[in-house]
């Protein structure tokens, strides 16, 4: 592991949502221990069985303690557990948890499940409400905290692969924005970033990802950035350095969400289409 800046001594935190090497919340757990962070490692007990995450908690010194998100008595739990594993309360939380049965059953937007639908919404994006409110009540949110969950720009555009989970963004980031209002007097921040595609086990999970992740890297001009880059931006979040940035959602994607179009592609596009016209 690299030498770090100690941005984050003597912090400790929960990060929820590593589930092996290439997801982007263990990344950003790795990032939080070379800045001298504690934290305590959270997924859902299916996860957990995978066993992936054991190599974690040994790497970093955390414990894993198995959460299901939608239910609340396992989430008071976890705070429960955390605070006596501190002793106290925590000065950052990543929410980094998102799941959609329809797009692994790969249904169309127009002939969803809607079952299937509650389940995301309630998996993607209403348990950061409910990770919020477990965790005012048990007070274990330090004050001047900083809560961070991860979205994509389906939140704002439409991705018709994304399916219900561009739904489930948008939801995620106004809750982000109206619990930060609400935090904002004891100094807690609670931003989303909005990550650009990338290589994870649950990024090409989605079907067309391969196209996604092409598309974006041609139009952002500094191209996608890795998982690794997003835990050190996020790093930054959880730090002292950005104590008045709150309710916003901050794009990591190396210019995407500010680009029209690539010469590149401009030019690639031309090619194709004149090679159409002389068939």
């Amino acid at each position: 592991m690299s030498e770090g800046y100690g941005l984050l001594k003597g912090k400790k935190g929960i990060i929820f949502g590593a589930l092996d090497e290439r997801s982007i919340a263990w990344r950003i757990a790795l990032a939080c221990k070379r800045e001298g962070a504690e934290f305590v490692l959270s997924n859902a007990p299916v996860a957990l069985r995978l066993g992936a995450l054991d190599a974690l908690g040994e790497e970093t010194g955390a414990p894993i303690i198995g959460c299901d998100v939608t239910k609340d008595d396992e989430i008071e739990e976890l705070m429960n557990k955390t605070k006596e594993h501190f002793g106290g309360g925590v000065d950052f939380v990543l929410h980094a948890i998102g799941m959609s049965p329809n797009v692994r059953k790969k249904k169309n937007y127009t002939d969803l499940n809607y079952k299937w639908m509650q389940k995301t919404l309630d998996i993607s994006a209403i348990s950061l409400h409910r990770v919020l409110q477990h965790a005012e009540e048990k007070g274990i949110l330090n004050d001047g905290g900083s809560v961070v969950a991860l979205s994509y720009i389906g939140a704002q555009r439409v991705f018709s692969k994304y399916s219900d989970m561009n739904d489930a963004k948008a939801l995620l980031e106004s809750i982000a924005r109206n619990y930060g209002s609400r935090l904002a007097e004891r100094g807690i921040r609670v931003n989303t970033v909005s990550q650009a595609p990338t290589k994870t086990s649950a990024g090409t999970g989605i079907k067309g990802f391969d196209g996604m992740y092409t598309f974006a890297d041609m139009i952002a001009p500094m191209g996608n950035p890795s998982a690794d880059e997003c835990a050190d931006y996020c790093v930054t979040l959880f730090s002292d350095l950005t104590r008045k940035v709150t309710m916003q959602n901050l794009y990591h994607d190396g210019g995407f969400v500010t680009s029209g179009i690539s010469e590149e592609m401009i030019n690639d596009l031309a090619e194709l289409y004149s090679q159409k016209e002389e068939a």
